[in-house]
């Protein structure tokens, strides 16, 4: 009863948070940045993977330590941060809360929010600053003091970020892979949960490099994955791709009346869910990225910034728009599953029960790997707060969240993650329109030196 309780209260809870408010706040935002920045997203689109063929070009020369990583290896820790169970899961969950429509506000809005994505990176690496050690670091921590509310707001952040890591980066996607695994084959989740400890035990206590080092191994083996299966499930099902696109157009914009015409109330809900699963997966606008990005030691944030373009590419047109076509494309979305079940079934369309096994494997493989970088992102924000002290009590909660995450029921962890990403996102964009003047600046000099050097 008291499950249940607390279930209903943190649902209700993501429910006020998430409302119209939020959700214009999120699209006026990225608007507001897209014409700002000139369009960035749009205009270098292309540059973004020719600076990541070249990324190792930006090393610092102070960057050159255990401490530090390279922009490419920020690109694919970012990368496998948004490439977790929140897309093949958490886009079921917005299918089925959302509807169709919601894979339509997933592909539109994907665009705009690649601005957010630009700006966060660009202050985590303009916005430095030299700890005791002689490090550098950067992320919201840093540049959310230089705003009003300085003095509070970045352990505030910091704080919402850490919670962020346990429930997302890590419960949810132990939750995942047990769910899936119990399904397929009836092993003891208990006996699963241990597993997924011990893992995360070894991982956890070989610090940053060891993190880093099985993130950068795991992150190229689940794409490509990803990629070879729904190419053969598209391909399979290519009758049904346009009429899929027709159908999520048409419930983007559907209205129902509820005694007295609730203006919008099933274009909100999709709006909603399609938004909110579409930043949980991607993690535009969290700050995540800006995280791993500040640890590079770059010495060119538009660069920077115009790179991490590509993560959102992969993460949102690549993985969740995809993903929502096929269940609509499939019939999957009309299962009644709200869960990693809908897109099992979306794969089993074409490769029978070895589908399930597939969506197993790539939810091991995301969930694994999205720990990992989660694990890395933690622990930057855990040494924000304690000032470096107690990093060993940090990988021991990490760790007894699998076995929380794994244990728990599903909707308790979405509802939790919707309450800590509005926080996060919050104050996030709070710190970046109000720095969006001074990035603007660097943006403008970047373009003037480029239209110079071409």
């Amino acid at each position: 009863m008291l499950y249940e309780e607390l279930d209903l209260l943190i649902k209700n809870c993501g429910e006020l948070l998430w409302g119209w408010p939020l959700l214009v706040g999120i699209m006026g935002t990225s608007i507001i940045m897209t014409i700002a920045f000139g369009g960035i997203q749009f205009r270098y689109f292309m540059r973004s993977w020719s600076y990541l063929l070249k990324a190792e070009e930006e090393v610092s020369r102070e960057s050159t330590g255990d401490n530090y990583i390279t922009p490419f290896q920020a690109f694919v820790n970012a990368l496998s941060a948004s490439l977790g169970n929140g897309s093949l899961a958490g886009m079921a969950t917005a299918m089925y809360s959302g509807g169709p429509g919601a894979g339509f506000w997933i592909f539109v809005l994907g665009f705009f929010l690649m601005s957010i994505r630009f700006a966060e990176v660009y202050a985590s690496t303009a916005f430095t600053e030299k700890q005791s050690t002689g490090l550098i670091r950067g992320g919201p921590m840093v540049y959310l003091a230089r705003v009003p509310g300085g003095s509070w707001l970045p352990q505030v952040y910091a704080f919402f970020c850490l919670m962020l890591t346990f429930v997302t980066g890590n419960a949810m996607q132990c939750n995942s892979i047990a769910t899936g695994l119990v399904a397929m084959t009836a092993w003891n989740i208990y006996a699963i949960a241990l597993v997924m400890f011990i893992f995360l035990c070894y991982i956890v206590a070989g610090g940053a490099k060891r993190i880093v080092r099985v993130s950068d191994a795991v992150t190229p083996l689940k794409v490509g994955l990803f990629f070879v299966a729904t190419l053969f499930v598209l391909i399979y099902n290519a009758s049904s791709l346009w009429q899929a696109l027709i159908v999520m157009t048409q419930h983007a914009f559907t209205q129902q009346a509820v005694r007295g015409a609730l203006l919008g109330y099933t274009m909100q809900s999709a709006m909603r869910f399609g938004i909110a699963r579409s930043i949980n997966a991607t993690e535009v606008g969290l700050g995540t990225s800006g995280i791993i990005f500040g640890t590079t030691g770059s010495k060119n944030p538009v660069r920077s910034g115009i790179m991490s373009l590509a993560t959102t590419s992969i993460s949102n047109f690549g993985v969740c728009f995809l993903l929502m076509w096929l269940f609509v494309a499939t019939g999957a979305w009309q299962s009644g599953h709200s869960d990693i079940k809908m897109t099992i079934l979306a794969y089993e369309s074409t490769f029978g029960t070895f589908g399930g096994w597939i969506v197993n494997i790539l939810s091991m493989m995301f969930g694994i790997g999205c720990v990992i970088a989660y694990a890395y992102i933690g622990r930057e924000c855990w040494s924000f707060l304690t000032k470096g002290k107690y990093l060993f009590l940090y990988g021991l909660i990490f760790c007894f969240m699998a076995l929380f995450g794994a244990l728990v029921q599903a909707p308790l962890l979405w509802n939790a993650i919707d309450i800590v990403n509005a926080g996060l996102i919050i104050s996030n964009l709070y710190g970046l329109m109000w720095l969006m003047p001074e990035i603007q600046k660097g943006v403008r000099a970047f373009y003037v030196h480029d239209r110079k050097r071409n």
